[in-house]
């Protein structure tokens, strides 16, 4: 009976345990670890000097998580975060904001995709070791102007590499 008082009085108080969140977020400790050492979350430690959460780290991980299926850098989303009130769980209108930023962002590298799957056919898979024209590794052929052939592979063959 103390166990189970004990279990759900810690799921009520303010802090939670580096296994509690990894639990509840489906997150491992050692990302949540990876995490607070790039400024992502922050924790304090208890008198045992064991790591303690606040509860609005659910969502940071819950915003992290899905701003990394994005393929948003974690760079970019400690900067997003940065925008936000410390200690205070991001809202809707938090999540609007920092995903209206990433916006653009993935705009340009869908547009990029499209035009790298579209421009597909036009490779034969040579590595472009010979081809004068390659609208994948050589867009609007610009190393043309080095000479014809394999001018990338010759050039370090040259410089010893």
């Amino acid at each position: 009976m103390d166990e189970v008082s004990t279990c759900s009085e810690n799921s009520l108080s303010q802090n939670l345990s580096v296994g509690e969140v990894a639990i509840r977020s489906s997150v491992a400790v050692s990302t949540l670890h990876f995490y607070e050492s790039k400024g992502l979350i922050k924790s304090r430690r208890n008198s045992g000097n064991q790591r303690r959460y606040s509860r609005d780290v659910l969502r940071r991980v819950a915003v992290i998580k899905v701003a990394q299926r994005l393929g948003i850098p974690l760079a970019a989303i400690k900067d997003a975060f940065s925008t936000l009130p410390e200690g205070r769980t991001p809202t809707a209108k938090d999540w609007r904001l920092l995903s209206s930023k990433w916006k653009e962002d993935l705009d340009e590298r869908i547009a990029s995709l499209i035009q790298l799957r579209d421009n597909l056919s036009d490779c034969i898979g040579c590595g472009c070791l010979s081809l004068e024209r390659c609208t994948l590794y050589n867009p609007e052929d610009k190393l043309a102007e080095q000479g014809s052939g394999p001018v990338r592979i010759e050039a370090n063959v040259e410089l010893g590499k």
